[in-house]
């Protein structure tokens, strides 16, 4: 896969534990449902942007959940508009074919906003995988988590 041009199929197994963030606006962004969202602590300790496979992650930054939803930010946006996010310990499953059965408990990571992998490199660890059902790979999710795989 590569990273989201729209927004993302996900399904949630149990409770839903979301949090709202204001976007930063340090540059445009658009998240769509499904994009991992990061503290990017090198640009903004405070507010969140999209994780995309341009984005170099830091082993300083910090993974802060799943956007549920589709926003657009211009540059230099006022830093007011919110979005809602799936964080820690929600169980969010993504269509994927990258993990099976055999691999529950692993740790996952995200080799692009729209690609679940087990490499850590310069990828956002996101959580673990809890199984994999009809297409979906559900993952716990533990964010905040510092992006120490970076």
């Amino acid at each position: 896969m590569a990273d989201l041009t729209a927004n993302a199929s996900l399904r949630i197994l149990g409770e839903l534990k979301t949090e709202k963030f204001a976007l930063d606006s340090s540059a445009a962004q658009h998240p769509y449902k499904g994009s991992p969202m990061i503290l990017d602590l090198s640009e903004d300790t405070l507010l969140p942007r999209a994780f995309l496979n341009a984005t170099t992650v830091a082993s300083t930054d910090v993974f802060v959940g799943i956007a549920l939803e589709e926003e657009t930010v211009e540059a230099s946006a006022t830093e007011n508009q919110y979005i809602e996010l799936a964080v820690g310990p929600t169980i969010v499953g993504f269509k994927s074919t990258v993990f099976d059965n055999a691999d529950l408990g692993k740790t996952v990571y995200m080799s692009d906003s729209g690609t679940l992998s087990e490499t850590a490199g310069s990828n956002p660890q996101i959580g673990k995988l809890h199984i994999v059902r009809d297409g979906y790979a559900f993952v716990e999710l533990t964010a905040p988590q510092i992006c120490t795989g970076a």
